[in-house]
């Protein structure tokens, strides 16, 4: 897997300061997107041993609230390989920083029903991760008033929640993750 940048001081992306890792490779290809040099696999750097630790290590200040997965997209198949023992890396070392990813797919229809890649890796994940930013971004919806989000069709949702109810818990501003 391939990656684009990551940002250790990251405050569009989620509540607070968080450490943002932008992957390659999207098959989505939203017009307009903001980032359009992440659709190709190829393009970045190597994720490599070195940059996972480095990121373990820009997470371990007090005043880091989490860690923020972007791209690209990181449910690409190609990417959860690498992703989910990640994530579960990073949730094993900072179980109290929240964890955020976007993706242009659907919770309910690509994730869930197991369309999007290998469905254990989804899951592994999705148990992951706290807060799930889904759907693609459309230009035509696009509200620069909204948190978070580029266009109003997406959804910021809760995702142990969303697990452990079987129905799809929207995140609120009040919310601790």
């Amino acid at each position: 897997m391939n990656y684009a940048t990551i940002k250790p001081f990251d405050v569009a992306d989620g509540p607070g300061v968080r450490v943002s890792l932008y992957v390659s490779g999207c098959r989505n290809r939203c017009k307009n997107c903001f980032n359009p040099e992440t659709w190709d696999f190829n393009y970045g750097k190597p994720f490599t041993e070195e940059v996972e630790n480095y990121i373990i290590s820009a997470l371990s200040p007090q005043y880091i609230k989490g860690f923020t997965l972007l791209g690209g997209d990181p449910f690409e198949p190609e990417n959860q390989v690498t992703l989910a023992p990640f994530l579960e890396k990073i949730r094993s070392v900072y179980p109290d920083k929240s964890i955020w990813c976007y993706t242009g797919y659907d919770y309910e229809k690509d994730l869930l029903t197991g369309k999007k890649g290998d469905a254990e890796l989804v899951m592994r994940m999705l148990n992951s991760i706290d807060v799930l930013v889904d759907g693609r971004f459309v230009e035509e919806l696009k509200d620069l008033n909204l948190r978070f989000r580029g266009s109003s069709n997406q959804r910021i949702i809760c995702v142990p929640q969303s697990l452990g109810q079987d129905k799809v818990v929207l995140w609120d501003e009040n919310s601790q993750l």
